[in-house]
């Protein structure tokens, strides 16, 4: 993702306490960036991690071997779901 690319036009205020703040100061002056940079990379990076096991999710060799088990089963016939999908649609006009 190439961040210098797009022009930011968007403002985000904080509120921090004394501390919160001194720390993020010494971490952009560790990383040789501006609060904007640091800030909002770090955050994004946070809202991805929060973000990733709702709209995709890894798994390891064992547990990918069982979840291609459980869907190659065939499907089951379930008389209630089927009755339930063949009644018309209430909203039907």
């Amino acid at each position: 993702m190439e961040i210098a690319s797009r022009r930011r036009n968007r403002r985000l205020e904080l509120r921090t306490t004394a501390e919160e703040r001194e720390l993020l100061d010494r971490a952009v002056a560790a990383t040789g960036t501006d609060m904007t940079d640091f800030v909002v990379t770090h955050a994004s990076d946070a809202a991805r991690r929060v973000l990733a096991d709702r709209d995709r999710f890894e798994l390891d060799p064992e547990a990918a071997r069982a979840w291609e088990a459980i869907n190659a089963r065939p499907a089951r016939d379930l008389p209630g779901l089927r009755r339930l999908i063949e009644r018309p649609s209430p909203f039907s006009e």
